[in-house]
């Protein structure tokens, strides 16, 4: 019969948990990227992202595991919370930072990936402006919180696989900058196309496509893309400013509108 369905309680009696293996641990972790001045770069500004230095003792005055290595924010998650929920109170206990909106980008369960055991971390990142981390202060396990460009924190002595998920993160967020309006979450609410390019610059170095690379291009293509619109005065006017030159420059902002991509474009 269609409405007849086996009965829990009958089900549960001949399921053996021994029969499974249950992870030692279950963490979430954060990453956060920001956009900061670098004149080491043509452009000015990079790609950076923050960290934490592990404490060499934990809580309790023992030793702590990775201690003195560099490591995305995170935690344990708690027995009556979602890894979302951990991922938000962790980066608030260790780096003093609440309020930023995380995306989940992966989940690692590799066996062996930390020397305590099983232990499975979600994954998630984040896209802000500078000013929102310039309160961070090191907390609960954390040592020390700082920024660095990515291509240096690749290079630091970096706990767990952290290195791995550092890195899919940044393709992550390459992929976000050039399918999505992401770009607006490192930009003041009216930007120049100077200060666009930059930011799809700094993020996604050594994978934009012609239209970003040739500043010619992009001036032509720019003003027409449908998510961004001129910013004008009461008459009409477009609105300039002269923060990054000499010379006035028209403003723009992003609109309500949503690029959709497919590959059947």
């Amino acid at each position: 019969m269609l409405n007849e369905f086996v009965n829990d309680q009958e089900a549960l009696k001949a399921y053996d948990v021994r029969k499974y293996r249950t992870p030692d641990g279950y963490t979430s972790d954060i990453a956060i990227f920001t956009i900061t001045p670098n004149e080491q770069v043509e452009i000015g500004r990079s790609l950076s992202i923050l960290l934490i230095k592990r404490a060499m003792e934990n809580a309790e005055g023992q030793p702590n595991i990775e201690g003195g290595k560099w490591a995305l924010p995170g935690g344990f998650v708690g027995s009556k919370e979602t890894a979302f929920e951990a991922a938000l109170r962790e980066l608030e206990e260790e780096t003093g930072i609440q309020g930023i909106h995380l995306k989940h980008y992966g989940v690692y369960d590799k066996e062996g990936r930390d020397p305590r055991g099983w232990m499975i971390t979600n994954a998630h990142y984040a896209a802000v402006p500078e000013h929102l981390l310039a309160e961070r202060k090191a907390g609960d396990d954390a040592a020390d919180v700082q920024l660095f460009s990515v291509q240096e924190a690749l290079k630091l002595p970096l706990a767990f696989d952290h290195k791995e998920m550092i890195q899919d993160a940044l393709r992550m967020i390459q992929i976000d900058m050039l399918q999505t309006t992401l770009a607006k979450e490192f930009l003041p609410k009216e930007f120049t196309l100077s200060e666009l390019r930059n930011v799809i610059l700094s993020v996604s170095e050594g994978i934009v496509d012609e239209v970003v690379k040739s500043e010619p291009f992009f001036w032509r293509k720019a003003p027409s893309l449908p998510f961004i619109e001129l910013v004008t005065l009461e008459n009409g006017q477009p609105k300039t400013t002269q923060r990054n030159s000499k010379y006035k420059t028209k403003l723009y902002r992003f609109n309500e509108h949503v690029p959709i991509k497919s590959i059947y474009k």
